[in-house]
């Protein structure tokens, strides 16, 4: 196989929600009271839902940046690659990186609908979480059918509610979810709690996998203000070791055997480690624990369970034989600050030299259509979708970096470098300006103020 023959399907990219994404999806009674997009004084959008403000931040979207732009700063849509929130546009990313397939997690309802989580009106959560299930599948996806895996947002307060959102979804087409790698996180049950029952049956029954994204529940792992913002960054994936270790030793997975769980932007590279150690454990202490397995390892509930992702983790590929090829998806990450795009293939295929076209597959495609009940060949012919086909239709895309993020030079910090500190500073002044002073959300349209930016931005 050469590079240009793969196949690409990522299990783990983002989108920033459009402006007008609520149309067309809302009953009329709850219209007026569905987030909105407002343009500040200061030039940057925020979403205002309920008198919160929801902004999009630096890291959350910089594909097509400079690196030395990269921030925490607010943003405003005009000043983000179009590909980020226009799926048209997105397209055209996913072509001109070679990628055929894309599961795109949520921005402004956070990955588990955690900002409708929290409204007291529960009708209002529900209807707001269902509209956006219906956007996302119908609009999104829908707009290119065979290029995007499906994923719904759950109703967390109502594992009930979330059983039945899960039947419905799974009806149109959707076999995807987002859970929290620890609900405790967001004050509800621990994994282990009789209270998320419906929604581990309703997934068992439909076929559904739960999308376990990094951050979920545990959240950002944030130490002194002092340290530099790398630390966060390099070991927020580990924190899946965690989930892992809970899933692993939890009843519900060997009560139910078809129940799939993905930890989603977690890495491999850990997960033989992890592995190897779940079973040293069990077999060092289950003796007086009476922890019984029957005739399996928790490693073996690991491989028949857990779907692992990465972006680009040569150690996990390496280890693939102590991981289980067979569990491993890759990901992209768009628009995110770890991701590869546009040069995904070129990077992939350093960490898969001396590996067999078998693998390549299963790894790039084969045990994403298989976990995720996606098959992009009913749309896309298979000489159509790979690497080299895909960036042929998209020679006309400029993915050529451009400035006029924002962010911040490394001389602009106290110590020369970024430290967490720093970068809640950054995010803090994302509040600085109130959403409803003097000419903010009310001197211009901000859908028509972002869509007459797009238009300039095209012709220049």
């Amino acid at each position: 196989m050469q590079m240009n023959d793969m196949i690409l399907v990522s299990v783990d990219d983002h989108v920033c929600e459009p402006p007008e994404m609520w149309e067309g999806h809302l009953p009329a009674e709850w219209k007026e009271r569905a987030p909105r997009l407002v343009r500040k004084s200061d030039g940057t959008d925020v979403w205002v839902f309920e008198g919160q403000q929801i902004p999009n931040v630096g890291l959350n979207a910089v594909a097509g940046r400079p690196a030395d732009e990269y921030g925490m700063e607010p943003t405003s849509l005009d000043q983000l690659r179009r590909g980020c929130f226009d799926v048209h546009a997105r397209i055209d990313d996913m072509n001109a990186n070679g990628v055929l397939g894309s599961l795109c997690f949520p921005s402004v309802p956070g990955f588990t609908g955690e900002l409708f989580a929290k409204q007291e009106d529960k009708a209002l959560a529900r209807v707001m979480a269902q509209a956006y299930n219906d956007w996302h599948i119908d609009a999104w996806c829908g707009a290119h059918p065979g290029r995007f895996i499906p994923l719904a947002i759950p109703m967390l307060w109502d594992p009930k509610v979330t059983a039945e959102e899960i039947r419905r979804v799974a009806k149109k087409g959707c076999h995807a979810i987002t859970f929290p790698d620890n609900p405790k996180g967001l004050g509800y049950p621990s994994l282990h709690d009789p209270y998320w029952e419906p929604i581990w049956q309703a997934a068992s029954e439909t076929g559904t996998i739960l999308c376990i994204h990094i951050g979920s529940g545990t959240g950002m792992s944030l130490q002194d203000t002092r340290a530099p913002v790398e630390i966060m960054i390099t070991s927020t994936p580990i924190t899946l070791f965690n989930c892992a270790t809970e899933l692993v030793y939890s009843e519900f997975l060997r009560r139910h055997p078809d129940l799939k769980i993905a930890l989603s932007e977690g890495g491999a590279g850990w997960i033989p480690y992890f592995l190897e150690r779940a079973d040293y454990v069990y077999e060092h202490h289950h003796r007086w624990t009476h922890n019984d397995f029957g005739d399996q390892k928790p490693s073996d509930v690991f491989r028949e369970h857990i779907v692992t992702c990465f972006i680009d983790d040569a150690v996990g590929v390496r280890n693939r034989d102590l991981i289980g090829v067979e569990t491993m998806t890759w990901e992209c990450d768009y628009p995110h600050s770890d991701s590869t795009w546009p040069h995904s293939p070129e990077i992939l295929w350093k960490s898969l030299d001396g590996v067999s076209d078998e693998d390549i597959d299963a790894m790039t495609h084969r045990n994403t259509m298989r976990h995720f009940q996606y098959d992009p060949f009913q749309h896309v012919p298979r000489e159509q979708a790979t690497v080299g086909a895909l960036r042929a239709q998209a020679t006309h895309v400029d993915v050529a970096p451009r400035t006029g993020g924002g962010g911040k030079a490394p001389s602009d910090y106290a110590t020369g470098y970024a430290t967490i500190g720093d970068i809640m500073k950054q995010m803090a002044t994302a509040f600085a300006v109130p959403f409803d002073n003097a000419g903010a959300g009310t001197a211009e349209d901000p859908v028509e103020a972002i869509r007459a930016q797009w238009d300039r931005n095209d012709k220049t």
